[in-house]
């Protein structure tokens, strides 16, 4: 590792920074080294990053000093907060600015900062085309992330601001997927008529942070979209079934019956997809599929994600 660029990721052991670690570790010829950093190095998948090569240190986002010695000595950092371990946007904003200052104080020389953009920008607290949340707030999970962006920019630390997409596991993990119908069909409900969706595998997020490290300062200050594909409910409900062997239906419904769906975050996600669907062209447009594979040559599309994953996606 001496002789090694130190990436110090966060997240670590999650889908994003899990990606990034292992996209530098299976590269032999990379120039970086992985310092994965994770609240508890004793958990399996810490100790799997240790076995493939990884420095694995514990560190607190919540901690700017620990993240501070987290950041020593380490050329570049990939910074990412978990907004669903918590629900709170405050928690996540005080995370970032921890981050940023951290990685200033180190004088770390490329920040990659995993972000989507403050949905406020577009739909003001005062416009009611979609319900205010938590008094503050339109879409909790972006938009704290996204004023967030400033607190990287502000400190002086060269960042990358990297805007994500809609995580295909949320499929396996989040419960959206194909639902179960009182008919016995299977259907895939979206509020988002016949917009298309940006959609990416996690770990290809990781993946193509790999690839801005890898161009080096030609990033730095630039802010980079990245997606696997664009697609509508139709067009993920026909791969869908083409995968699973079964008809699953494109189920579109508004974004009020959304927010009415049992399941906690049903509001925050409503509100996001009804904002992906408001501005499809500029959502869509600031996340090019192209230049993600650019910088990820074996980025998936979703008929290859589901190829891989289709049985791990519960069919309630």
């Amino acid at each position: 590792m001496a002789d090694k660029k130190i990436i110090a990721v966060l997240g670590a052991t999650g889908s994003q920074g899990g990606g990034l670690a292992r996209a530098i570790l299976a590269d032999k010829s990379s120039l970086f080294a992985v310092r994965a950093l994770t609240r508890d190095p004793a958990t399996e998948k810490a100790q799997e990053l240790a076995k493939l090569g990884a420095e694995v240190v514990k560190a607190d986002a919540n901690s700017m000093t620990s993240l501070r010695k987290a950041f020593d000595g380490a050329y570049g950092a990939f910074c990412v907060t978990f907004f669903w371990e918590h629900f709170l946007p405050d928690k996540e904003a005080a995370q970032a600015q921890a981050m940023a200052t951290a990685a200033k104080m180190a004088d770390v020389k490329h920040v990659i900062w995993s972000t989507l953009e403050d949905t406020r920008l577009k739909v003001p607290l005062k416009d009611n085309r979609m319900p205010t949340l938590m008094e503050r707030y339109k879409v909790p999970h972006f938009d704290a992330k996204g004023e967030s962006d400033k607190l990287f920019m502000q400190s002086g630390a060269a960042t990358t601001l990297l805007r994500t997409s809609f995580y295909w596991e949320n499929f396996i993990y989040f419960g959206l997927g194909p639902k179960r119908q009182p008919d016995g069909s299977l259907a895939l409900t979206l509020p988002m008529g016949e917009k298309k969706l940006s959609g990416i595998a996690g770990e290809d997020i990781g993946r193509c942070a790999y690839g801005i490290l890898r161009k080096g300062v030609e990033y730095i200050g630039q802010t980079v979209g990245v997606a696997g594909e664009h697609l509508t409910g139709t067009q993920m409900a026909a791969a869908l079934t083409r995968a699973l062997g079964q008809e699953i239906r494109y189920n579109p419904v508004t974004p009020e019956a959304y927010r009415e769906l049992d399941f906690p975050a049903a509001k925050d996600m409503a509100n996001m997809f009804q904002y992906m669907s408001d501005f499809e062209g500029d959502f869509c447009g600031a996340r090019s599929v192209d230049s993600s594979r650019s910088l990820n040559p074996d980025l998936l599309n979703f008929d290859r994600w589901l190829a891989k994953n289709k049985d791990r996606i519960p069919l309630e």
